[in-house]
């Protein structure tokens, strides 16, 4: 049966929210293209009609993700731009955001990842990554300098690093510890001090 270009643009939409979710809780290695496309209500045998590879949805899924992120955080900074940075800080390192991996940032749960995979996927992550230290320069107080993109760069690793940690910790008093001592470090950046 003959799929309409609107339907098949759905089943493409579709299958790339579930293979999204589905790599950020279990990993890019962790997940089958099987399980993707049942997830997603189709057969494997569609799944080549939309993507050339696994590897090739997990670069799409990848842009798609950091880009939703990036535009996140620039409404954020149009929305309230008095509290964009310390909104944007409480909801990244909140035990939601923690617990939740499959609605998280890309970046947080697939970085370690990213580093093992081939290199499309790792020019990916590298342009996510500069997109969102860019966008998260503009969520900085005072004008852009070099400070503020070191700053920035030194933000977003630390931000995704206590994520990463808390995930990992089998601990719950020391995944809430990390957490909060990363959001208290990051209090004075907010304040522009």
């Amino acid at each position: 049966m003959k799929v309409s270009r609107e339907q098949f643009l759905e089943n493409r939409e579709r299958i790339l929210e579930v293979a999204s979710r589905m790599f950020r809780e279990n990993g890019f290695n962790g997940v089958g293209v099987a399980d993707i496309m049942n997830g997603a209500g189709m057969t494997h045998g569609g799944f080549y009609r939309h993507f050339a590879s696994k590897e090739d949805l997990a670069v799409k899924t990848s842009e798609a993700s950091m880009t939703h992120t990036v535009e996140k955080w620039s409404q954020q900074r149009q929305s309230n731009p008095d509290s964009a940075l310390s909104t944007f800080i409480g909801h990244y390192l909140s035990e939601r955001h923690r617990d939740s991996p499959g609605e998280g940032c890309m970046l947080a749960a697939l970085a370690s990842d990213a580093g093992r995979e081939g290199p499309e996927i790792r020019k990916c992550f590298a342009d996510g990554v500069t997109s969102m230290i860019g966008s998260l320069e503009k969520l900085l107080p005072g004008e852009a300098s070099a400070d503020t993109r070191r700053t920035a760069i030194a933000m977003m690793a630390e931000l995704a690093g206590a994520v990463v940690l808390s995930r990992a910790v089998g601990d719950a008093a020391l995944s809430k510890e990390i957490l909060g001592a990363v959001t208290e470090d990051l209090q004075p950046v907010c304040s522009g001090a």
